[in-house]
């Protein structure tokens, strides 16, 4: 079959099971029922506190065939993963599956588990390096499930998704299982994508290298959550909270392109008085945070709200007070994790609150305007965040989706061009997020504005910018690089992408 997209899908993949397509959007958001989790009940006098994780393992009874959770706050510094991992293999435990919200390079283990059968699924929300590699050569016994971070809350809470255990990195807890990200050598600032697994999950573990006096404070998740509390020597090296570029581009071309995603802001009418704000921690991204920040300084513009994994640029906005508040979900380096301890308004969120599109109404629905990056976008608008041109596994789609539905103006920051090749095509490698979600694409050669915002279209007839139909910005680039090859594909689907709210919107094949 094929969806709304026209991306052919299968009626059922092996370890996956039933495909549902996707058709829209906004067409699967009819009322929803939340799943049950096994609760065994804390009595008085009893002790959560553990010596290891092998006590850990035998205390949740840690079986074949489990689904156990991670989250990712420490990016490419978390240790937990590999240290619960390293603990199960010994054990001869196979066929688990793992519900990691990343995974990054450090966690290059996993591939030996991988290949030994101890790890048979993965369920993740972004991917990148050896295990990423791995996935798209088709070593995992069943396709890697990519969700977006709405989209991975919105299966736990539904029940698609069930965890039997989940493992949490806790930079500070006290021995009742009161956690929270922001005190410690560990400390990491929010912990939205945890707080799911640790409501839903049948049994949680948190893995601490701090523990306090009782009660910890504040709380961002509750000893009502926790079952257990083990003491470790570290969970993880909080430098490698930083991974992308976190600075502002000094490339002429990527400052040029930020000053016209500005102007095409300033077009919509949307930067204003009260207006809510999220970009991302690339170099484009962030110059165009530069250039609205000057912009709203010299127009004395005090904004609402910025929001989603906050990076130490957006905590200077805030503190000169042209935000009156963060909302964040993870933060992005340490300058945004002092400001998370420090600063009472800027506040941390759950991934469900932050883009689940089935609860009862996400902070991306109250997004003016979001800020995305593209690895591909074809004539339809659709992006691709998620593989490469040659088909790897590379990325995902994290709050990019999620916020690309929600907020009202949705501009994608791109060259035209990248490692001479075209970044418009006919049709993508992978689909991550529908067309119908983008508004607009900058590149320093012109902009395209998605055909349904006729609004959007009329108000950039009174500036001066460049402004080109998506098929002209394809013929440009491919003057420039000429036309690129498809890549080969076998039938074997090594991925399953899945949009926000459940359906498939695409399927990973294995690259030739």
């Amino acid at each position: 079959m094929k969806n709304i997209l026209g991306r052919s899908l299968p009626d059922y993949i092996e370890g996956y099971g039933e495909v549902k397509a996707f058709e829209g959007a906004f067409e699967n958001m009819g009322e929803v029922t939340t799943a049950t989790s096994k609760v065994r009940p804390g009595i008085p006098g009893q002790s959560k506190l553990l010596n290891s994780i092998e006590e850990a393992l035998d205390a949740v009874n840690i079986s074949d065939g489990m689904c156990i959770s991670f989250h990712h706050h420490l990016r490419n510094g978390d240790y937990i993963l590999n240290m619960v991992m390293e603990a199960v293999a010994r054990r001869g435990i196979k066929n688990l599956a793992i519900a990691a919200s990343s995974i990054f390079p450090i966690h290059r283990p996993l591939v030996e588990y991988i290949e030994d059968g101890t790890v048979t699924k993965i369920y993740a929300n972004y991917m990148s390096g050896p295990v990423a590699e791995a996935v798209s050569m088709g070593k995992l016994k069943y396709p890697a499930i990519m969700h977006t971070h709405g989209g991975r809350s919105r299966a736990i809470e539904s029940g698609d998704l069930h965890i039997d255990v989940a493992f949490i990195a806790a930079p500070c807890s006290d021995d009742y299982g009161n956690i929270n990200g922001l005190y410690g050598k560990s400390a990491c600032g929010a912990l939205g994508y945890a707080v799911s697994d640790a409501q839903y999950a049948d049994r949680v573990v948190a893995i601490t290298d701090n523990v306090v006096p009782y009660p910890n404070s504040p709380i961002e998740i509750s000893q009502s959550y926790v079952d257990y509390v083990v003491k470790v020597e570290s969970i993880g090296n909080p430098a490698g909270i930083v991974s992308g570029t976190t600075q502002i581009t000094k490339d002429p071309i990527g400052l040029k392109i930020a000053k016209t995603a500005l102007d095409v802001m300033i077009s919509s009418g949307l930067v204003k008085e009260g207006m809510s704000f999220q970009t991302g921690a690339g170099g484009i991204s962030l110059a165009v945070a530069a250039e609205l920040r000057e912009y709203m300084k010299h127009h004395e513009i005090k904004g609402s709200f910025a929001s989603g994994g906050i990076t130490g640029y957006i905590v200077d906005m805030f503190e000169e007070g042209l935000f009156q508040s963060l909302l964040d979900v993870q933060c992005f380096d340490l300058k945004a994790v002092e400001s998370c301890r420090v600063n009472q308004r800027h506040m941390t969120m759950s991934a469900s609150m932050y883009g689940n599109p089935h609860n009862r109404g996400a902070v991306v629905n109250k997004l003016d305007v979001v800020i995305l990056g593209a690895t591909e976008i074809d004539t339809n608008f659709n992006v691709n965040v998620t593989t490469s041109s040659d088909g790897t596994i590379m990325g995902g789609s994290g709050g990019h989706a999620d916020t690309a539905a929600g907020a009202k103006l949705t501009i994608i920051v791109t060259k035209l061009t990248k490692a001479r090749l075209p970044i418009i095509k006919d049709s993508l490698t992978t689909v991550t997020t529908p067309g119908e979600t983008i508004d607009v694409i900058v590149t320093e050669r012109g902009i395209a504005v998605n055909p349904r915002r006729t609004d959007l279209i009329e108000k950039l007839k009174e500036t001066n910018l460049k402004v080109f139909t998506i098929e002209e910005l394809k013929e440009l680039a491919e003057s420039l690089t000429g036309a690129p090859k498809s890549i080969e594909v076998t039938d074997e689907i090594v991925g399953v992408v899945e949009y926000r709210d459940g359906t498939v919107i695409d399927v990973i094949k294995k690259a030739l």
